[in-house]
């Protein structure tokens, strides 16, 4: 018996050698990332706004940095960093990331035999007098253990390419993640912006009222030496009361803009409070003529879609596997005994060694269904890839084109505003002397803060401009030397 028990491990082991040297092969196709310039919307090679581009390709593991310093405001710098910590939805998204990290363990371990050890004890009685048919007591009792292990070799890549897989959709989800962080970072600044805006927009209607309040005592002051008619007073009443109502929705705005910064750093919205700064004015970063195309591969979005067109490929392979067999090794190994001591004696050991095999001969088609499944869904995520980059060229275009625009719109309404306010000031004292009606007085007073109104919200609008300028290339920019 002995000899026979060697020879059945050597042909286990020589047949275990053999489907080892089997599992080099696999099925599955070999990924290559989809050309994005041979589709039939074949990418641009640069952009319209800018020079010195060129076709971009995913790079989401760049280190991105605190581009929102560029903003120059410590304020904002704090609160960024408390989004990254507190912020639910990158919470959520880091979750995910864990959970396909867990997944490419899980997969990874089918490569692996996996072991059993059980064990048990019995006790049998009865009563009066019986005996076995041996002639001994039926009472007694037995103790049994046992090992088993089994292990099915990935001759055809099944395992292998479930692992690459799952891989693939590993970085997708930490591309997922920096997308989230970016999003909630520029969703943050968007914010904290529309606060300073509220807050710079409060001081210089504030300033506007407290001109309209003098106005106003100057009609009445006129009117009540005979020098103007009530008109006069009326107006001015109108346009302080119109302005004060201005300030209340002012106010309003500016308390949705905090409630919304609280909700975004993780914090409930009733206890968080952020100090008004009246003397806040918007610091626009400068923007190189040209920005390296190589900062288009941040974008995670690109980068997250590209890493699932991966994964579609490997699910192309493991569909395939399923045409061919599958082989199983396995080994198990008994010991029993009336007594604990029995359980370690030679004549109380069983043991096996099988080889098993199974193939599906006929499924009516159900294999070639799900291999034509999986090429269609990959198919689909190259074309979501595709598409992802068309948006972010798209996306690109757009903030560079109103980068510039803006940019010479700002100047523009700078020269309005300062024209305006000389034009109030002028009319005002005109008034005063009586060379001009009051109508005058608030037309002019009207365009004035309506100019410098115009001229906060294109200074605000160039800053948030910069930052979807800066999630549209992935992160923050350098300038070229």
């Amino acid at each position: 018996m002995p000899h026979l028990k060697r020879l059945g491990l050597k042909s286990l082991a020589l047949a275990g050698a053999a489907l080892i040297l089997l599992s080099a092969c696999t099925v599955g196709p070999a990924y290559e990332r989809p050309d994005l310039t041979a589709s039939a919307a074949a990418l641009p090679a640069t952009y319209k706004a800018l020079d010195g581009w060129k076709v971009a390709t995913p790079g989401d593991l760049i280190d991105r940095g605190g581009w929102w310093t560029l903003l120059g405001d410590p304020q904002l710098d704090a609160l960024v960093a408390r989004v990254n910590v507190s912020n639910q939805t990158i919470a959520a998204a880091e979750a995910s990331y864990r959970q396909a990290r867990a997944l490419v363990r899980e997969q990874r371990a089918s490569l692996f035999p996996t072991i059993d050890l059980s064990g048990s004890a019995t006790k049998t009685g009865g009563s009066g007098s019986t005996t076995s048919s041996s002639g001994g007591s039926s009472r007694g009792q037995r103790y049994q253990a046992s090992i088993g292990a089994s292990w099915e070799p990935d001759l055809w890549g099944r395992i292998r390419q479930g692992i690459n897989g799952a891989k693939a959709s590993e970085q997708a989800s930490a591309a997922d993640l920096a997308g989230a962080r970016l999003s909630m970072q520029g969703e943050l600044a968007v914010n904290y912006l529309g606060l300073r805006q509220a807050d710079a927009e409060i001081a210089l209607v504030t300033s506007t009222v407290e001109g309209y309040q003098r106005s106003l005592r100057i009609t009445q002051n006129r009117y009540a030496a005979a020098i103007a008619p009530k008109s006069d007073v009326l107006q001015a009443t109108t346009q302080l009361a119109g302005a004060q109502a201005d300030l209340e929705s002012l106010r309003q705005t500016r308390a949705a803009y905090e409630n919304a910064i609280a909700t975004l750093v993780g914090e409930p919205a009733s206890g968080f409070r952020l100090a008004a700064d009246p003397a806040w004015s918007a610091r626009v970063p400068e923007i190189p003529s040209g920005v390296p195309s190589t900062l288009l591969e941040r974008r995670p979005d690109i980068a997250a879609a590209e890493r699932r067109v991966a994964a579609a490929n490997a699910d192309i392979g493991v569909a395939r596997a399923a045409f061919f067999p599958t082989i199983g090794l396995s080994a198990n190994g008994a010991t029993s005994g009336s007594a604990l001591g029995d359980l370690f004696s030679a004549s109380a050991n069983t043991w096996s060694l099988g080889l098993t095999a199974a193939q599906t001969l006929f499924d009516a088609g159900a294999r070639k269904a799900r291999v034509e499944q999986a090429r269609a869904a990959y198919d689909t995520a190259v074309a979501d890839y595709r598409q992802t980059a068309l948006a972010a060229f798209e996306d690109v275009e757009n903030q560079l084109t109103a980068a510039q625009v803006l940019e010479r719109r700002y100047a523009l309404l700078k020269t309005s505003s300062d024209a305006a306010d000389q034009a109030e000031q002028m009319i005002l004292n005109q008034y005063k002397a009586g060379q001009v009606a009051y109508t005058d007085v608030v037309a002019a007073q009207a365009s004035a803060l309506s100019a410098r109104r115009a001229l906060l919200t294109a200074a605000v609008a160039r800053q948030t401009t910069a930052v979807a300028l800066i999630q549209a290339l992935g992160g923050g920019w350098k300038p070229r030397v």
